[in-house]
Order: C-alpha cells, then structure tokens, then sequence
C-alpha cells in the first residue's frame, strides 16, 4: 500500500485498505490498483514501485507511481463516459485496455468514484474483472462523501 497509514481511519476506511491490498496480494497478474473520486483525486492506491523495486530492482505500473495510474484511470473514465453520452450507451460499467506489455481495467463503483487495476499482458481477464466486481460491491455501499473526504485527507498526509 501507499504510504498512509491506517492508524486513526474509521472502520470502513480500514476495510477498504485492507480489501484493496488483497485484491493486490490475492489476484494473479495484477501490478497496481487505485481508486479515484469523481473529481480524479486518488483515494486509495497500491503502491508498485515501492513493493517491487525494493524486491527485484524493478518497477511496474505505470512509470512506478501509484498517482500515474489514477491519472490514467480518471482519464479512461471521462473519455469512456463521454464516448456513452454520444452513443446514448447509457452508464459505463467497464472498461479495458489491453496493451503489449499489459492491461489496464476501469469499473465504476458509486457516484462516479472508480476502481483501475494495471495488470500483466498474461493475466486472466475473466478473474481480474470478477474479483474487481467483488471489490466493487463491497465497496460500493461504504464509499460514502464523509468516507471519500477521510480517504482523501489520509492521502494528502502522506503526500
């Protein structure tokens, strides 16, 4: 994880670190997760250039920050949203980009708030899509405004 610490955060702002560091440890292929507010503002991260470069004196994501990839993240967002806007497509539930040396998904999960997971170019799709829609749905309900406003002052502290 990014370097706030859970000390001090309410239950459910330590139940969404903990969820997002499983989904990091759990998942196979999967290099980075973010979430990002609807305002494109970083709520929780993984941190890949801290875990991994320190173990195999490499980075992976995208350029090893955690911010690079909720930059990526809130832009896939907007661009996807406004794409459904012109086609009358109604909300956008999902998004993948599959790339050469990897995949990037985007999943809504409330109020425009958004889950982005850059994961390996062998990674299993199927499973990284069904575990971010667990994410999603255990997150979804908690991820209130005075939640998002906690998450964010947590981040800004660490910063």
């Amino acid at each position: 994880m990014t370097a706030p610490s859970t000390f001090g955060l309410s239950t459910e702002a330590r139940n969404l670190h903990w969820l997002l560091s499983n989904l990091v440890e759990e998942v196979p292929g999967v290099h980075s997760v973010t979430v990002v507010s609807s305002d494109g503002l970083m709520l929780l991260s993984s941190d890949p250039g801290h875990q991994n470069a320190q173990v195999t004196g490499r980075q992976d994501g995208p350029r090893g920050s955690s911010a690079d990839l909720a930059t990526i993240v809130s832009g896939i967002g907007s661009l996807t949203i406004g794409a459904a806007k012109l086609m009358d497509g109604g909300g956008v539930k999902q998004t993948m980009v599959a790339m050469d040396e990897g995949s990037v998904f985007v999943m809504s999960i409330s109020d425009g708030s958004l889950l982005g997971v850059h994961a390996t170019p062998d990674c299993d799709m199927s499973v990284i899509a069904y575990h971010m829609a667990l994410f999603v749905g255990r997150a979804g309900h908690v991820l209130t405004p005075e939640l998002r406003s906690e998450l964010r002052k947590s981040m800004e502290s660490a910063q």
